[in-house]
């Protein structure tokens, strides 16, 4: 277990060490550098290098550490909590920050700069990763610098079933999450870490279970066993095609491509109660009699 109690302890520096950086940026920073590009770096950052040490403890860990899979998803609903509750509004994700651009809440300008911030912050956590494993603390470590050249690929199923499988978690991910982003943080994290959990737990042996581009991408493409485009196809167009689906499905359109709504129908937000409408064409009718009583009454010229 001395290996596990190291793996927690990185887990606890990576986030005080992005928390600090996410403090210093919005001092240092103008407020959409810091939204743009310091929040995504860090909360990027700091997904991707806690990814990459839970992922080796549970190819690692089962047989060199001698725990099993109960502590693993453990930690990685700790981790997603964890995550949800210190990334101050950062996505560490393109599809979601893709999806608000498609629902008019981002600009294009604001949009690349959050995928670069991303690309940028994947990028260094898989090299501080790295770098940490080489210093062998742990046996675990020790095993996972042999093995680092000969990474497999992670899909284990075919091409096709692999982009359905991405495309799925992204698909349900995407659904929670449009549910859920406007209520209140204790509800919202939980929701999400939950959701994490268990598609990883059941998506995992098939493809990894990322359903995260950027994690992806700094997590497998350099291994071998796919090609390139095998990867785009699983970790990019399934994720991003899961994403469409699940918004096109919530609001019924897609407000950056089209207005109308494709799937429900369009009803007026104030409605007027049955009764009190079939009472007012009651009290109309005998004015209308009146009225016409009255007209017949008058003499003709």
């Amino acid at each position: 277990m001395d290996g596990l109690n190291v793996s927690i302890a990185f887990f606890f520096l990576v986030v005080g060490l992005c928390q600090l950086l996410r403090w210093l940026s919005k001092r240092l920073l103008s407020p959409g550098a810091h939204s743009c590009l310091a929040r995504e770096f860090a909360g990027s950052f700091q997904w991707c290098t806690s990814c990459l040490e839970l992922r080796m403890l549970m190819e690692i860990g089962p047989w060199g550490g001698g725990f099993g899979l109960d502590v693993l998803l453990t930690l990685l609903f700790l981790l997603s909590a964890a995550h949800g509750a210190s990334s101050d509004g950062a996505s560490a994700n393109p599809t979601v920050s893709l999806q608000e651009f498609l629902l008019l809440h981002s600009s294009l300008a604001a949009t690349v700069a959050e995928l670069l911030g991303q690309a940028v912050g994947a990028g260094t956590g898989w090299a501080v990763t790295r770098l940490y494993w080489s210093w062998e603390l742990t046996q675990l470590h020790f095993i996972q610098n042999l093995i680092a050249p000969e990474c497999s690929s992670p899909i284990r199923t075919s091409l096709p079933h692999a982009a359905f499988v991405e495309g799925s978690c992204s698909f349900l991910f995407h659904l929670v999450l449009l549910k859920v982003r406007q209520s209140h943080p204790l509800c919202r994290v939980p929701a999400l870490a939950v959701t994490v959990t268990f598609l990883t737990y059941a998506a995992g042996p098939f493809t990894g279970a990322f359903f995260n581009p950027a994690l992806a991408t700094a997590t497998t493409f350099q291994c071998s066993g796919s090609s390139f485009w095998d990867y785009i196809q699983v970790y990019w167009l399934g994720p991003l095609a899961g994403m469409l689906a699940a918004l096109l499905l919530f609001q019924g359109n897609i407000p950056r491509l089209f207005q109308k709504n494709l799937l429900y129908s369009q009803r007026s937000k104030y409605k007027v109660p049955k009764a009190k409408v079939t009472a007012q064409l009651e009290g109309d009718k005998p004015q209308k009699k009146r009225k016409g009583g009255k007209s017949n009454s008058e003499p003709h010229a």
